[in-house]
Formats: C-alpha cells, structure tokens, sequence
C-alpha cells in the first residue's frame, strides 16, 4: 500500500491538529489525576510489556495491549487508558521499523488510537459506567462493550482512511478476525485482573500477568519459526523453479526477480568477477532492470570487495555502518544492506547485494536464506553451463565446426516465423554442393576428403561473415541462411561463393600412394537459391526448393553453376 506525499502529510497534520489540544482537554476534563492512581505504574509496565512482544499469525500481526488498557480504563478512567495507550506505541513502533520516510505511520497510529480512547471511554461513560465499580455485571457487560467497540472502531478508522486515499479496503478482514479471536481469549484476562487487583493489591499483576506475557512470548517464538519455515519453503521452490531454467539470463532475471519479492527491498545488484575484474552482472532499482558501470578499484576496496575476499555474508541496518565502504552504484538512500557471496564449484564467483531505503529492514536468519538461495542460484547457472555446452555439441559438426542440420532445420524455422510476422521482407537460401566429391575421396582418400571439407566449410564462413548462418547439412552439402535477402541479391552472392570457390587451391595429401606426398588441386561447387516468401511460406519447403534448384538446375546442367528455383 503506496501513500501520495499529500496522503502523508495529511496524516500528519491531524495529529498536530486533534491529539495535543485534545490530551490537555482531557486531562482538564477528567475527574480523576494522576496523583490518584495507585498502582498505576504496575499496570502501566505490564501493558508496556504486553506491546513488546507482538506477533503474527496468518500474515496478521498482533498486539496483545488491549486486556490491559481496559483494565486500566475500568479503574482510572479515559486519561489514564489514553496516557497508557500512547506509550505503547512506542515499542510497537520499534517493530514497524520506522523511518523518515514512514514517519507519517507514527503520527496517524498516535491519532487514531487518540481517537480510540476518547470515542470509546466517552461512550462506556456515557452509557453510565462508573470509574473504579467493582460491581461484577457491570465490569463484564462494560469491560466488553469497550473492547469491542474498540476494535470495531479501529478497523471503522482504517476503511475510512484507505477510502479517502483510493484504495478498495475490506472491512472484514483477516486482520479484524483475528484480533477478535484474540480478544475474546484475552479480555477475561483484563476483567478478573481488574477485580483481582482492586481486591488484592499489585500482587495480582504478577499472578495475572506474568502467565499471559509468558504465553505471548512463547507464541511469538513460534510465530517467528513458522516464518523462518515459511521461508524456507519458498526458497525451496525457488531452487526448483530456478533448476527448470535452460540459459543464464532466465536464471539471472529470474533470481533476480524472486529476491525481489521474497524480501522487502528497493535495489538488487550481482556483481561478478571475471578474469580478476568486478562487474555488475545485473541490476534492479525500484523494480526496473537497469545497465549501470562501476570500476574494478572502486568495488574492490568497499565492502563487496571485503565480502568476495572474506567468503563470509554481511548485515547492515542502516547507512552509519557501511557508508566508509560505501560502492559507487549504491545509493544513498540507501539504509539497510545484505552482502552474500556466490559461490560455485567451491570458489566464489560474485557478490549478491541486497538494499532497502528503511533502517533494520532485515532479520538475522534472512542472511542465511539468502545464502542458501545463492547456493541455488549457482548451482543453475553450473547447470545451465553444461546444458549450453551439451547443446552446442549436438549442434555443431565435429570435423568443419559449423552448425549441423539440427541446428540449421531450428534455425530456418525461427527465420521463417519472422518473414510469416513481418519481421523479415524476405528470406533467402543458398544450398552447395562439392562437384564430384566422390571421384576426389576416391583419388587421394577419405582423410584428404575431410581435409577439404574443414577448408571448404572456412572458405565459406569467411566468405558469408556476419550476413548470414552457415552450416554443414549433410555429406558434402552445405547450406547459408541470409535473412533480408532478395532472390537477386542471393543469387550474386551465390555466384561470388562459386567464382571464390573455383579459384581457390585446395592442398591433399595423396594417401593412397605408395609414397605420401602434398598436392595442389581445385574444385567446384553447384550451388541452389531458394527464396521466401515467392517461393515458399514454410521451412522445409525452402530447403526442398534449394535443394531442387542445385540437382535440377545446377548439377544436370553440368556443374559448377548457381541455379535459382522456378516454380
């Protein structure tokens, strides 16, 4: 949930507004003082201690501060409920986390729970409870409609507030189930210890309290392992999503991404050390990919440099810690940062650097977790290597190092896909065939064949260079994809290839000789042009329609010729 700046100071400025002028009024109006409140301080600590430990169960967090504070209403009235009610925010407000930035939370949650005491103490008065009654029906049929309206009231304020600013707000969410679940097995708590202090003195604050804030603090214990587990799970499957992915950039865009969302963070760096040199691998700022530069020194001697050397991750929760360090692509709006190093093959391959804008933005154990993701992530990238390298050999022939007809038959595929979208206004197909390749292998043998072919193939790729995909399709045929190529424009560089392939000298060994020996000889080459879309919208059709233009028109016609298909 995003605020506007104007949503923000509004906020603001009804606590500067209500909650001073409205705090004075009451204590002006109240007919009870502080000087009156025995045992307040006893009560007080225990709220205060109640707001300490807040936990979360199914996403909700809760606050178990309101058993005390309508006990403390019951006995010392408004003011004194209220002055409890804003100190407990304090700890509350050290668990937000809150910054510069989110200051405004502070003011609007001292405003509302402002508005809470006053609306909801001015209604149970009204409705004739008497401070300080001990009379049992009183204290239940009170006790309760102050809770109740209370929190009823809370979530009123909240849906009001998320309406003026534009969100859908819910009144019935999971947030308001839950804090009623926990009220009703709380505010027992709050009346018996009312009763129980009034009738034993603050002996009973301990005999009451210390019980529940110890049930709080082992429900927040597991509240924080069932988190931990929680997110254990999601890296779980983040390792197995990440495993999934074939190239390194879906691994990287990937991880990146998923970090992105696991943890609440605005910035996300891999940096990377090639060849002794610091890179930044990938970068995301405020959800957008960015290309940034940083130098090799200026990495190497700020703390993702100390993290590469050291092997060991690192925690920062606010600027102060790491600024004397400080990398030149991180900003300084920066606060809280992770360092984790990457490791592969048990050597450290990066750094993965993680930052947010809120100070003690992270927990301990998501170090670790990040870590353990890091360990995922470079084990996809190892397998990605090797699923590369494993594809490149099957796609490549052994003996001329160009791409073999696997490749080729993808590759015109892809191509023609692009002419059927418009990406391409033509595409063209160039197919060659070595002129009597039998009669050669024959002659000087299959070693000095191959010879041929190894030189043939790199005659041909310099030739070609970057205009087009050259491959060995089979045997003694080779073929050259050329997209964007008219019918003309590839018939004259099929006649280039031919002119350039008869006069160039081809060097054999003749070893079927009694003596082997080096020999100089030439060749020619039939060479058939097919062209899409004139000739055909489909890629295996191009390749028949070259393959019919070099034998018809090339070969028959005696060789040594380009030919182009006709229909």
């Amino acid at each position: 949930m995003v605020f506007t700046q104007r949503a923000k100071n509004i906020m603001i400025s009804l606590w500067f507004i209500f909650v001073p002028i409205g705090t004075f009024l009451v204590y002006i109006n109240s007919p009870t003082k502080p000087t009156e409140w025995e045992n307040y301080g006893y009560y007080l600590l225990l709220a205060l201690l109640s707001s300490v430990f807040p936990f979360v169960i199914a996403g909700s967090t809760i606050i178990l501060v309101l058993w005390v504070n309508a006990a403390i209403f019951m006995k010392y009235g408004l003011l004194a409920e209220l002055i409890s009610m804003q100190l407990s925010m304090f700890p509350v407000i050290y668990h937000m986390k809150i910054t510069r930035e989110t200051l405004f939370k502070y003011f609007f949650n001292s405003f509302m729970f402002f508005l809470l005491s006053v609306i909801c103490g001015s209604l149970i008065l009204g409705l004739g409870f008497e401070v300080g009654s001990i009379a049992i029906m009183d204290v239940i049929l009170y006790g309760s409609l102050y809770a109740i309206s209370y929190i009823l009231l809370n979530h009123v304020i909240l849906y009001i507030r998320e309406l003026i600013c534009g969100f859908k707000p819910f009144f019935l969410t999971k947030d308001f189930y839950w804090e009623t679940a926990c009220l009703l097995m709380t505010l027992p708590f709050g009346l018996s210890l009312y009763l129980f202090e009034t009738a034993t003195g603050p002996i009973a604050l301990l005999l009451m309290g210390i019980p529940l804030i110890t049930i709080t603090v082992i429900v927040r214990l597991y509240s924080d392992s069932e988190k931990v587990n929680n997110d254990l799970n999601k890296a779980s499957e983040f390792g197995h999503e990440l495993a999934e992915r074939l190239t390194s950039a879906e691994i990287l865009d990937m991880f990146v991404e998923r970090v992105s969302k696991m943890f609440p963070i605005d910035t996300a760096y891999i940096v990377d050390n090639v060849i002794d040199k610091f890179i930044i691998l990938r970068a995301v700022e405020d959800g957008v990919k960015k290309e940034l530069e940083s130098s090799h020194e200026e990495i190497k001697y700020s703390f993702v440099g100390n993290v590469y050397q050291k092997g060991e991750p690192i925690l920062y929760n606010k600027q102060t810690e790491w600024l004397h360090m400080k990398p030149s692509f991180l900003s300084m709006e920066m606060q809280s940062v992770m360092a984790v190093p990457i490791y592969r093959n048990q050597k450290i391959e990066g750094v993965l650097v993680l930052a947010t804008k809120s100070k003690f933005a992270f927990e301990p154990y998501q170090l670790n977790i990040v870590h353990l993701l890091c360990s995922y992530f470079a084990v996809s990238l190892e397998k990605a290597r090797y699923v590369r390298e494993a594809v490149a050999q099957s796609e490549i022939c052994e003996l001329t190092k160009l791409y073999n007809y696997r490749y080729l038959d993808r590759q015109i595929a892809t191509e023609m896909e692009k002419v059927v979208a418009g990406a391409y206004h033509s595409l063209s197909l160039i197919m060659l065939d070595i002129d009597k390749f039998k009669a050669v292998n024959d002659t000087y043998g299959h070693h000095s064949g191959n010879l041929i072919l190894k030189e043939f193939a790199q005659l041909i790729k310099k030739e070609i260079g970057g205009e087009g995909t050259v491959g060995r399709y089979g045997g003694e045929e080779f073929v050259v994809i050329l997209p964007n190529y008219t019918k003309l424009q590839a018939i004259n560089l099929a006649e280039q290839l031919r002119m350039k392939i008869e006069q160039t000298p081809f060097i054999v060994e003749q070893g079927l000789a009694d003596v082997a020996r080096e020999e100089i000889i030439f060749i020619t080459a039939s060479i058939g042009v097919s062209t899409a879309p004139e000739d055909s919208d489909e890629g295996n059709s191009l390749i028949r329609n070259a393959d019919r233009a070099l034998y018809i028109g090339a070969k028959q016609a005696g060789r040594n010729r380009v030919a182009e298909y006709v229909k």
